[in-house]
């Protein structure tokens, strides 16, 4: 694909995410962090997200598990997600967790693992979709192209 198509494909993948709702005004800030000197940055701490999301949606699993619930320390945990995907942008991950803290406060057991689904698909939807949003970033540096950030967060 030649590095015009690249880039536009990009800028329209990038539109589609703020659009649909995946993302939100907090990964344009990120990415105006990044520069010449650490050009890897949002891929970087959006791995981050991604390693603390699973670690997190693995405890929240296994306390749902267990046979005296601890919604006190499930909510800890959702908070913590929520904060987490807050931060890059994962908007529809953080909408999620607000529904998941509301039953963590009424000790709905069955609601809660409900809502463990939902954030589970919301995480797994934004963790494929910025995958593949690094990947056509990669290959437009790789074609000896950049991202201008003006023209997408417009």
């Amino acid at each position: 694909m030649e590095l015009n198509q690249l880039q536009r494909s990009f800028l329209e993948y990038t539109a589609a995410l703020f659009r649909e709702g995946f993302l939100d005004s907090q990964f344009s800030q990120l990415y105006q962090l990044q520069d010449e000197s650490n050009p890897e940055f949002v891929v970087e701490v959006v791995s981050l997200f991604f390693e603390d999301s699973e670690r997190l949606i693995n405890d929240l699993s296994r306390a749902l598990d267990q046979t005296i619930v601890d919604f006190r320390k499930i909510d800890a945990h959702v908070h913590q997600l929520k904060g987490s995907s807050s931060s890059i942008g994962a908007q529809r991950v953080k909408n999620s967790c607000v529904s998941f803290r509301n039953f963590c406060e009424a000790q709905n057991i069955e609601e809660c693992s409900k809502c463990l689904q939902q954030v589970k698909q919301e995480y797994l939807l934004i963790k494929n979709k910025l995958e593949a949003l690094f990947q056509l970033e990669k290959q437009i540096v790789a074609a000896g192209g950049a991202i201008n950030m003006v023209e997408w967060m417009l």
